[in-house]
């Protein structure tokens, strides 16, 4: 399945999820199911966005954007993330501000059968989401399956709390604004997460410590490579790019310092770093470019 087919799933369960929670929400007074509903909702605006990145991020490189446009699917990612914490802020402050008001839910077993039997769908799409995004390098797919994952974690906590509230009568009415409280809580932080690798992304982080150390032992294992310095790493849309400067043998011809420079690209491809692109400078190792390192 492509990422396209997968998001246009997504989108189709969405909209009829979104549409029996909120109403059944409404009608029943269960906030869980109604806040369930809207975070449904917003993955409607995800599923939207991911589908207009996935028009753009393919893209060849072209005159303005000599690099390609694969960070726009960064920047997509970045807006389900911002999306994902607005609508669990406004949750945790619905349930904060009703909290001691009458609260009677209706007797009866709909909106807690409407909360369980969203899960298994929704928990379905994550799995599936996420196998493609993965396939496919593509972070906002990735996000995308997260909020799926997390939707059927808020129908979790919406049953949870329905139960206690709809069987446990008036006492017991608080667990529907609670669960949705914590359940928003658990959405902000996997919110924060996404936002937070989005921003190092754009504002090129490099990747770990020993990412970095493994790419250089990668370069210096090649054959004709004496040493390296200027290693420089970065994330691009979920993958690395990176440039690095080779010391070579000084008598050795343009043609086999070129040789060299394929070898390691190569060899830095081979190494499960997930590499889209390696721009190899190559230097003589003379006394000048030995003090750089």
């Amino acid at each position: 399945m492509t990422p396209k087919r997968v998001t246009l799933l997504g989108l189709a369960t969405n909209v009829g999820l979104a549409a029996v929670k909120v109403t059944v929400g409404l009608l029943t007074g269960a906030r869980a199911l109604l806040a369930d509903g809207l975070h449904s909702v917003s993955d409607l605006a995800s599923d939207a966005a991911v589908l207009l990145g996935l028009r753009f991020s393919g893209r060849p490189a072209d005159e303005d954007h000599h690099y390609g446009h694969r960070r726009v699917a960064t920047l997509v990612s970045m807006a389900v993330g911002v999306s994902l914490l607005v609508t669990s802020g406004w949750i945790i402050y619905d349930a904060i501000a009703s909290y001691g008001q009458p609260h009677r839910i209706q007797v009866g077993l709909l909106p807690f059968l409407v909360a369980v039997g969203s899960m298994a769908p929704k928990e379905l799409l994550y799995h599936v989401t996420r196998r493609v995004g993965r396939r496919a390098k593509d972070p906002s797919v990735v996000a995308n399956a997260w909020h799926h994952r997390t939707d059927a974690f808020t129908s979790l906590a919406a049953a949870a709390g329905i139960a206690g509230a709809t069987f446990g009568g008036e006492r017991w009415a608080f667990l529907d604004r609670f669960a949705a409280a914590l359940l928003a809580a658990f959405l902000a932080v996997t919110a924060v997460k996404l936002v937070k690798d989005a921003v190092e992304e754009l504002i090129d982080r490099a990747p770990g410590r020993e990412m970095v150390r493994r790419i250089g032992r990668a370069v210096d294992a090649v054959p004709g490579v004496r040493s390296s310095h200027r290693l420089r790493v970065r994330k691009m849309a979920g993958s690395l790019t990176l440039d690095v400067h080779v010391l070579v043998d000084p008598e050795l011809s343009v043609a086999q310092g070129h040789d060299i420079a394929t070898a390691v690209q190569e060899k830095v491809e081979e190494c499960e770093c997930d590499i889209l692109e390696a721009v190899v400078h190559v230097e003589p190792d003379d006394e000048e470019n030995r003090s750089e390192e």
